[in-house]
């Protein structure tokens, strides 16, 4: 009996050990992630203003989809006879100041959709602290408008996000859960890809990814998304974020793997 226990105790650890080796040799693409903003009460407009230009054309990956006018509406240029964005954020609501809508269009993304325009957009949240948003927005401001972001504004998002649990030095914060739908939930997977009802049909379909892909291809699609571009989502390469490998633990990156791999 006690053979037999210590066979079984061998296999158990073997497992193991193979599991945290395979775990800890995922490669771990590198990628820009959203360096966390901390400013004094002394922060200046051209301050703000700089921040935000550099997450906006940066780790921010908002240029993926607003740099071209074809997903989304580009903000730095003309629109209609209108301007750039921070002319005409003022007149897109009706009782809702330019950076009251600039916030809601970045957090509720699905509230005002532009016409012409698919709800693609994820709540940018889930890459941005509150302090980064308000230096962008301070941004989109200044093209062509007034910058009304105030030192309270920051100073409010910077006491709000102090007890939140973020990646070391980003905005980018981390769940614990290892449920896989759960994971494509929270990482707003569902954003661009259909699962059965869910989602969106802006990428590839996950529902039979399985069957299309090898496990290796999958790992390396989610670590490296524009490494290999599906056959007929050309146009929407460099859309999907490439910071999965801080966003996701090596657990969660395989749990999402292992599902996915299992959609035949």
């Amino acid at each position: 009996m006690w053979a037999t226990n210590l066979k079984i105790l061998g296999i158990v650890l073997g497992t193991l050990a193979l599991y945290t080796l395979i775990a800890n040799g995922i490669p771990q693409v590198e990628s820009e992630v959203p360096q966390e903003l901390s400013f004094t009460g002394e922060v200046s407009a051209a301050e703000l203003v700089a921040a935000g230009e550099e997450l906006y054309a940066g780790a921010g990956g908002c240029t993926a989809c607003h740099g071209l006018g074809t997903r989304a509406p580009n903000l730095l240029i003309d629109a209609g006879g209108q301007g750039a964005i921070g002319a005409r954020c003022g007149q897109r609501v009706e009782g809702e100041s330019c950076k009251e809508y600039l916030y809601q269009s970045m957090t509720e993304p699905s509230a005002f959709v532009v016409e012409g325009f698919q709800p693609i957009m994820p709540d940018i949240r889930r890459t941005l602290s509150e302090v980064q948003i308000w230096a962008m927005i301070a941004y989109l401001q200044s093209l062509g408008g007034e910058v009304t972001v105030t030192v309270g504004d920051v100073a409010t998002a910077q006491s709000a996000g102090e007890g939140e649990t973020a990646a070391a030095g980003s905005g980018v914060t981390i769940v614990a859960t290892t449920d896989p739908l759960e994971l494509l939930r929270e990482m707003q997977c569902l954003a661009c890809h259909m699962l059965g009802d869910e989602g969106a049909q802006v990428g590839p379909p996950l529902a039979g990814v399985g069957g299309r892909l090898t496990a290796d291809q999958i790992r390396e699609s989610i670590l490296d998304p524009n490494a290999v571009l599906a056959g007929g989502y050309e146009q929407f390469g460099g859309m999907m974020p490439a910071n999965f490998g801080q966003r996701l633990t090596a657990e969660q990156l395989e749990v999402i793997v292992s599902y996915l791999g299992s959609q035949q």
